[in-house]
């Protein structure tokens, strides 16, 4: 079974950073593409980043230069380093198993507030 745990969510003030975690267990983590998806109050779930088994990543416009995603194999865990945090970024965060078009949503996401 497919588990997705995020982790590092929190309330933070624009211009600040949180560092996501997600513990990923039930399949062999460094074969898959992971990625990152986030839904905004009363919005639909937007993709954010992604990153492939050979570390490509991928980035929506809006994070670009902002947010980092990164994994580590050994410990099967993705991170999103997130910094310059805006009051639009604001959304609960979800780990995902696959790359942007075609991934599995899992878990019960982390709560990111940005606000003053």
């Amino acid at each position: 079974e497919v588990q997705l745990v995020e982790s590092g969510g929190g309330l933070v003030q624009p211009g600040g950073s949180l560092r996501l975690s997600c513990a990923a267990s039930g399949f062999i983590f460094s074969n898959y593409a992971m990625s990152w998806v986030r839904q905004a109050p009363g919005k639909g779930l937007e993709w954010v980043s992604s990153i492939s088994s050979g570390y490509r990543t991928n980035y929506v416009d809006s994070v670009k230069g902002r947010f980092t995603i990164s994994r580590d194999n050994a410990k099967e865990t993705l991170y999103l380093q997130m910094n310059s945090l805006q009051p639009e970024d604001t959304a609960v965060y979800y780990c995902a198993k696959g790359s942007r078009g075609d991934y599995t949503r899992g878990g019960q996401g982390t709560q990111v507030t940005v606000s003053s």
